[in-house]
């Protein structure tokens, strides 16, 4: 966290800027927020457009201080101009997949949904593939693996029934988000390293 590459923390600082930016407009910042029922309205533009925005200064700090933590170790294997793209397009995906898990899950709700918390998820569930060290993406059915993606998702599942986080205040918590975030992220750190990863020699990446 404390030696990450430049782009998590750059991804890490965006999410207080704009938060500052959203703060200071009036109301025009809800319409990029997303809603389940969007999606029958053909309103997708959400999916990407909520993950800008946030519930408030700890809600936008919390976000930021997880993807700089574990998008450290993943942007240490994804280098270069492509490994830049590899790392945005799991981020990104990673967050529109947990909006739309969400939306799934709860598809009449108008309730907005804000936040960058199903693309951290992500980071976190890529992250949670490289618990081994030395450049090396464990693989699915690695004990590791299994045994910290099932701590993670049942602190996210406490956590969300419980309603209880910082800079929540007072609001439901996405937890389906997270965890669609969190399986994206780990299922597409593998293929992603092995394309983009950097030096190809030294990893040893599994589906």
């Amino acid at each position: 966290m404390f030696n990450a590459p430049l782009l998590p923390v750059l991804v890490a600082l965006s999410m207080p800027a704009l938060y500052l930016l959203q703060s200071r407009s009036a109301a025009g910042w809800i319409n990029m927020a997303f809603a389940p029922v969007d999606l029958a309205e053909g309103r997708w533009s959400g999916l990407f457009t909520s993950m800008l925005l946030h519930g408030g200064w700890a809600h936008a700090f919390m976000n930021a201080v997880g993807a700089l933590t574990f998008g450290a170790p993943v942007a240490r294997l994804l280098r270069g101009p492509s490994g830049v793209l590899a790392f945005l397009a799991l981020y990104i995906v990673s967050g529109m997949v947990g909006a739309l898990g969400y939306a799934l899950v709860h598809l009449d709700s108008v309730v907005p949904m804000v936040g960058a918390s199903g693309a951290v998820f992500g980071l976190i569930g890529a992250a949670t593939r490289l618990l081994g060290g030395q450049g090396r993406v464990l693989g699915l059915t690695d004990r590791r693996v299994i045994t910290t993606a099932a701590a993670w998702m049942a602190v996210n599942a406490v956590t969300g029934l419980i309603g209880f986080a910082p800079g929540a205040e007072g609001a439901r918590i996405a937890w389906e988000a997270h965890a669609f975030g969190f399986l994206a992220g780990i299922l597409l750190i593998g293929p992603l390293v092995r394309l983009f990863g950097e030096p190809k020699t030294e990893l040893r990446a599994r589906l």
